[in-house]
């Protein structure tokens, strides 16, 4: 049965309106509609794609999402039905970009982002957490889990210590685990991309920003952060720490893909201009992947030097994920932001309450403090 491109519309639209809560989300509610209500994919196909999304760099959910419209629809799914899930949590992020970032918001407003931001680094904490005990089954030798464990130990280092350099160290985590297994490293992997910058305007280092957040991302959107705020903070000098802070809050509690947070870095830098700039070049990539070998997905899962080089990355990114909660919490800058943060951690540790949740309550934690000084 051929689907028609406005049913693809339809449904990926839908997915990318209500798909609060980030990956996990996105795929159960993927899931739901090809899989169980549907019937357009089988559940061993649905796997399959999960773990061979999962071995490219960039955002996994976006990838799955642009890969089922296009095993429903072809190419031209692809883009009809990636777009849709992309598009509606791009225009709220942009238009919170606009309140956050233009002019004197309200002092509600500033308050609430405040209190958002203080809990970003216990999300990203419990982010990396619950990732660890998957990729500690993945290394079952006692060899392997030794070098694991220093894997992550090294993506945590790097990510609290050298963010714009983080990606190579991701990089060289994979390599020196192909090597490890004694597997031959190919020349596309020994000759990645560089975190340097590229000259000739704003316009052309937002691009640049947003291709290594694309490109160049394991294990999932907190991974980027730190290389995000080294160039956006620290290096372009486009936001503060505090509006960095905002914005990745902005991407956890929008719909759609965490990695919509580079919008608010573009906007930041150019206006709304560089936001869509911004998510054009940063979503291109994985629509590339889908695009021109989602019909070698099984080939990729088999390739042996892919998974020992995801063997090495994949732990450096969930230690990236743990360090990224460093610089997160050394932009705090008011003291009642720390207290707000101790609450998020009980909220995500104690009661296992969700990202949303957890960045609302924190939001109106900041109002009331705030009001009541």
């Amino acid at each position: 049965m051929t689907v028609g491109l406005g049913t693809v519309l339809k449904e990926w639209g839908r997915i990318g309106c209500i798909g609060f809560g980030g990956p996990p989300a996105h795929i159960a509610l993927l899931r739901k509609l090809c899989v169980d209500d549907r019937k357009w994919i089988t559940s061993q196909e649905f796997e399959d794609a999960i773990a061979a999304c999962n071995l490219l760099p960039g955002p996994a959910s976006t990838q799955l999402a642009i890969f089922c419209a296009w095993r429903v629809r072809g190419r031209a799914g692809a883009l009809v039905g990636g777009a849709a899930f992309i598009v509606p949590g791009l225009i709220v992020i942009l238009a919170l970009a606009a309140l956050f970032l233009e002019g004197d918001p309200p002092v509600a407003v500033t308050a609430a982002g405040a209190g958002a931001g203080a809990a970003v680094a216990a999300v990203a904490l419990h982010a990396g957490w619950s990732l660890m005990p998957p990729g500690w089954r993945r290394a079952p030798e006692h060899s392997s889990r030794v070098r694991w464990s220093i894997y992550l130990v090294l993506g945590a280092v790097a990510a609290a210590t050298v963010g714009p350099w983080l990606v190579l160290l991701l990089i060289a985590c994979g390599v020196a685990e192909v090597v490890a297994q004694g597997l031959p490293a190919s020349s596309r992997q020994s000759r990645p991309l560089v975190a340097v910058g590229l000259s000739g305007g704003v316009l052309l280092s937002v691009a640049w920003v947003a291709l290594k957040v694309g490109a160049l991302s394991y294990g999932g959107g907190f991974v980027i952060i730190p290389l995000m705020q080294a160039d956006a903070v620290d290096h372009y000098h486009w936001m503060t720490a505090a509006q960095f802070l905002n914005a990745v809050a902005l991407g956890q509690v929008t719909p759609g893909p965490v990695v919509h947070t580079v919008a608010v870095v573009g906007y930041a830098a150019a206006g709304l201009a560089g936001g869509l700039l911004a998510a054009v070049v940063a979503f291109s990539p994985s629509f590339a992947f889908i695009l021109l070998g989602a019909h070698r997905f099984d080939r990729l899962r088999a390739d042996r030097r892919v998974r020992a080089f995801l063997d090495g990355a994949g732990p450096a990114a969930i230690g990236a994920i743990l360090g990224s909660a460093v610089p997160l919490v050394r932009a705090l800058e008011e003291p009642w932001q720390y207290p707000i943060l101790a609450g998020a951690l009980i909220l995500v540790f104690v009661f296992r309450r969700g990202p949303v949740l957890t960045l609302l309550a924190a939001a109106a934690a900041g109002i009331v403090i705030v009001a009541l000084t």
